[in-house]
């Protein structure tokens, strides 16, 4: 069998196969690497549907946490919302931020003047906390194209140790097996990988965007004491002028 031969035997072999096959042989197909694409793949849809629960708003910050804070906060009841906020029953973005800055400006000797700072970097402190818990579907959009490529890779090796133990010209039955692992890995990868990509990066700007719409409720919450002249304990200084806006938009004016 020549060169101009093999090539199209190939093409019509793959034709006949391709027509009988379903979508779990071609999983079968890219052997152990397909299978750990596969798995994955799971692992991802998991990580992905547990990261869309997590970002709303009513667990970030419920509507009535904002109430009954607006309601201390109104009545100047700073020790009241320090121990709601730290309480583990109220946990959410909202509270754990507002009750570390409250916690800072009750320690610090300068009292509610450091109220905005505290907020900035209590807020990018969280909101970095959220960026990390998606790290993983980009680790995943990373990885898998990869392993596609480890897969191309053992097949085309297992393709040319065919020809090398085979007595003149490989048949296209003793190729097709080993080629298509090298092309089914490749696909399956990416098939994983695109969408893990897309995920992950709306995942980062819905963070960004519910931390700015977060920020602007902090920033009603705080007017309050602001408003009041209310000041840590040992402390008389008037409250702080608003800071500006830094880049995450929690705890600024």
């Amino acid at each position: 069998m020549t060169h101009s031969t093999l090539v199209p035997g190939l093409f019509t072999l793959a034709q006949d196969a391709a027509a009988d096959k379903s979508l779990l042989d071609y999983i079968s197909q890219g052997r152990q690497v397909g299978f750990l694409i596969i798995a994955l793949s799971f692992v991802a849809v998991v990580l992905i549907i547990a990261q869309v629960v997590r970002l709303r708003m009513k667990h970030l910050a419920p509507a009535v946490h904002v109430a009954r804070l607006h309601e201390m906060l109104r009545a100047s009841d700073t020790e009241g919302t320090i121990a709601y906020c730290t309480a583990e029953e109220n946990g959410s973005f909202l509270t754990r931020v507002f009750g570390a800055a409250l916690l800072r400006c009750r320690r610090s000797a300068f009292g509610f003047l450091e109220l905005r700072s505290a907020l900035e970097e209590a807020g990018q402190q969280e909101v970095s906390k959220l960026q990390r818990s998606t790290e993983s579907i980009g680790l995943i959009a990373t990885v898998a194209p990869m392993l596609g490529l480890l897969g191309t890779v053992v097949g085309m090796v297992g393709a040319f140790d065919t020809l090398s133990t085979s007595e003149g010209v490989a048949r296209p039955d003793e190729l097709a097996g080993d080629i298509s692992v090298a092309l089914i890995t490749t696909v399956m990868g990416l098939i994983v990988a695109i969408p893990c990509t897309a995920a992950y990066a709306w995942l980062r700007n819905r963070i960004d965007a519910m931390a700015q719409e977060i920020g602007r409720t902090i920033d009603d919450l705080a007017s309050h004491l602001e408003s009041a002249g209310a000041s840590a304990p040992g402390a008389t200084q008037p409250a702080a002028k608003p800071a500006p806006r830094p880049r995450t938009g929690v705890g600024t004016a």
